[in-house]
């Protein structure tokens, strides 16, 4: 798992990109690259579902007929599986087989059957030679690159339909609402119709569902006409010279790397601030932190991140979005328990995240030349998402290991800090008098 979580950031800095240039150089063709991308993001998750299941554990069991003589030694043995079992002893279950097989010997009694039982577990077959593992690793690894790139892809195709950058944010609050909600329906039906074994087929439902919605949406939406770039391949290399746009990515792989920390060390770190604090019901505060964040802050900032665009402007924002992840690390950091998680997740997942997100998708559709709005977000996304959350995986891993979670996040307090006094003292010396080439607005 740590390899492939590795590996997936750096390939959206490839395909992020990639599919914007296509996007923006085939532009009589946006709404059928769309869709394909949905479509092959659906069937790859879909897919999963019917692999095959990994081979059940079989054992040698060894049946002795017990007579009032006792114990016959011309007995075979046999190996016994699911099948072999329901034919055999349907009164025993694999999972009493499993727990019988860590005695040296069983004496079994039943109506059916009196009998002594030894067994030994046969070697499992190498899950990594398995057609299964590898198939697992293809469909996941296309679904979740499929859905990355059709992220940034809708937020170009988002700028194209709003009026102004003011109303994004208010269409995207709706992709959080989406979020939160699909994730406690599938959840709850999940764990609802699972009794000795998890049944992932509700929410395997629920995603497909939703995506035929989706396709039906993306059909009926009407996309602007927007004349394609005609020297884009020229328009890009200028644009990737420009101090700003430079300053810019740099800052995005930076916020990239900030979140990263939230999304791989944050409920490790609540799981061990639980065992040292004795606190019960984990995973119930695990699953009240999610909804809280979704459906919180979250939603709120999403709505007003136009108002406060249009406010601070693209620059101050990106800089107080770095402030806030300081104040929201450095909560994390001095929290008692994981109980006070909750709230401090409840008010900060909006100013950090959803505040960042959408300063980073309005300032790149700001920097991108006209009919490049495509290729700038996969850039910014590729880098953010890509680059950031690689390089602040390994950072947050490495810190994680040898200085533990709490120093780690007191570390991330003091880079976020010194991220937002970065960006606002070189806004205000190196860059203040620059302005974006080829006409594009200045920035202040």
């Amino acid at each position: 798992m740590g390899i492939i979580t590795g590996i997936l950031p750096f390939t959206f800095l490839l395909t992020k990109p990639l599919f914007g240039l296509l996007f923006d150089v085939y532009r009589q063709y946006r709404k059928i690259i769309f869709l394909s991308l949905i479509i092959t993001m659906t069937l790859s998750f879909g897919a999963i579902y019917f692999l095959p299941s990994r081979p059940l554990l079989k054992f040698n069991l060894k049946f002795f007929n017990y007579t009032s003589s006792g114990i016959c030694d011309n007995a075979t043995p046999m190996v016994c599986n699911s099948t072999c079992l329901t034919k055999t002893t349907s009164f025993l279950d694999t999972f009493e087989i499993k727990r019988l097989c860590a005695l040296p010997s069983s004496h079994l009694q039943s109506e059916d059957l009196n009998c002594y039982l030894t067994c030994t577990e046969q070697p499992e077959p190498n899950l990594y030679k398995t057609l299964t593992f590898w198939a697992f690793i293809i469909f996941i690894s296309v679904a979740t690159i499929g859905f990355n790139v059709v992220n940034s892809i809708s937020d170009a195709v988002c700028f194209d339909v709003v009026e102004n950058q003011e109303l994004y944010g208010k269409q995207r609050l709706w992709g959080s609402i989406g979020f939160g909600l699909t994730g406690l329906i599938s959840g709850y039906m999940v764990d609802l119709v699972s009794a000795k074994s998890l049944k992932y087929i509700p929410a395997f439902v629920t995603m497909t569902t939703c995506s035929i919605f989706d396709l039906f949406v993306c059909l009926k939406l009407e996309l602007p006409v927007i004349p394609a770039p005609k020297h884009i391949c020229k328009d890009l290399k200028l644009v990737l010279n420009d101090k700003h746009v430079l300053t810019f990515i740099t800052f995005a792989v930076l916020a990239g790397m900030l979140d990263a920390l939230i999304i791989y060390f944050f409920f490790w770190y609540l799981e061990d601030l639980a065992m040292q604090t004795n606190t019960p019901d984990v995973k119930l505060i695990e699953g009240l932190i999610l909804a809280a964040e979704t459906l919180g802050a979250e939603v709120i900032f999403f709505s007003l991140s136009g108002k406060i665009l249009q406010r601070l402007g693209h620059v101050h924002t990106f800089t107080t979005c770095f402030f806030n992840y300081a104040l929201r690390f450095g909560l994390i950091a001095i929290a008692p328990s994981p109980w006070w998680f909750l709230p401090i997740e409840l008010f900060m997942q909006g100013p950090t995240y959803a505040l960042t997100y959408t300063a980073i998708v309005a300032y790149a559709d700001d920097l991108a030349p006209a009919g490049m709005s495509a290729t700038m977000q996969g850039i910014a996304a590729g880098m953010s998402d890509g680059t950031g959350y690689a390089i602040g995986s390994v950072i947050g891993g490495l810190l994680y290991r040898y200085v533990g979670g709490k120093a780690t996040f007191q570390i991330f307090t003091g880079m976020a800090l010194g991220c937002g006094v970065l960006h606002f003292v070189l806004h205000k010396t190196i860059l203040k008098r620059g302005s974006i080439r080829s006409g594009y607005e200045t920035i202040k």
